[in-house]
């Protein structure tokens, strides 16, 4: 029989807290905060999907058939549209700019590949995993939104790979999980020059400590830098959500980052 969510949090639960100290660190106690916060996150993605699907509410990707289990991180944000809001900007003024091509590494079940080949209809987009579930996920999605012919799903993507793109006008989406210190490399990939990027660094990942400092001083030569924060979030919220709490309304943005994970949006100095 199929565990619920509730009974799946239940259990993790009673497995975790009896396992404590008498005198449980800070860390244990957010580690079961942050598990309770999942749990409840994921019942409102059930319920956001009851009432309207597993399609994208609002946003850049508003109207984009989606899924209804993430192959990672948090699904309701995305469905709401809140998603990384910060980048909502720069996809924007990107999508004036003529990208032909778009390079997606780490593109999990397809959110950007596919939200972005939806946005640039006149763009393929190559999208990388090394997750063969998450490269299935993507190929279902792009063929569910009707844009298979422009979604290229691939796996290994290495610090020369951008070569094989040198002179189009090329956007990459990058999000490795610290990966991103060694695949972004313009010493060995100089077709990077050209190329318009947004990268979520992971300066607390193992071993990845100032990762955001280094990207940003290996493209300072050749390109407009710009660190990105994550801020609060303003999008509205289905009405449904008046009749639930605050702390809901919190949940239904919260994208489950345990520490800070800024980008860099980094646009040739030439363009």
């Amino acid at each position: 029989m199929q565990v619920s969510e509730t009974e799946s949090a239940v259990q993790w639960v009673r497995l975790y807290v009896p396992q404590w100290p008498e005198r449980p660190s800070i860390d244990l106690v957010n580690e079961l905060l942050r598990r309770l916060g999942r749990w409840r996150s994921r019942l409102l993605a059930n319920t956001f999907v009851r009432h309207h699907g597993a399609t994208i509410l609002q946003g850049p990707f508003a109207g984009m058939a989606y899924v209804s289990q993430a192959t990672e991180g948090a699904l309701i944000p995305r469905l709401i549209g809140s998603y990384e809001s910060e980048l909502h900007p720069y996809l924007e003024r990107f999508s004036q700019d003529g990208v032909e091509v778009v390079i997606d590494v780490g593109c999990a079940e397809g959110y950007y590949a596919v939200g972005l080949a939806r946005m640039l209809p006149n763009a393929t987009v190559y999208a990388f995993d090394i997750d063969p579930a998450a490269r299935e996920a993507c190929a279902e999605l792009a063929a569910r939104n009707g844009v298979s012919d422009r979604v290229v799903v691939g796996a290994e993507f290495g610090p020369t790979s951008f070569e094989a793109f040198a002179g189009r006008n090329a956007l990459v989406i990058m999000d490795t999980e610290g990966a991103e210190d060694d695949l972004l490399r313009p010493d060995l990939s100089p077709a990077l020059a050209g190329m318009r990027l947004i990268v979520e660094t992971h300066p607390t990942a193992p071993n990845r400590a100032g990762v955001t400092e280094r990207v940003r001083e290996r493209f300072e030569p050749t390109h407009r830098v710009t660190k990105v924060l994550q801020g609060p979030k303003s999008t509205p919220l289905p009405p449904w959500f008046d009749e639930l709490g605050h702390l809901d309304h919190l949940l239904a943005v919260w994208e489950w980052r345990g520490a800070p994970t800024p980008w860099l949006v980094m646009e040739p100095k030439g363009a």
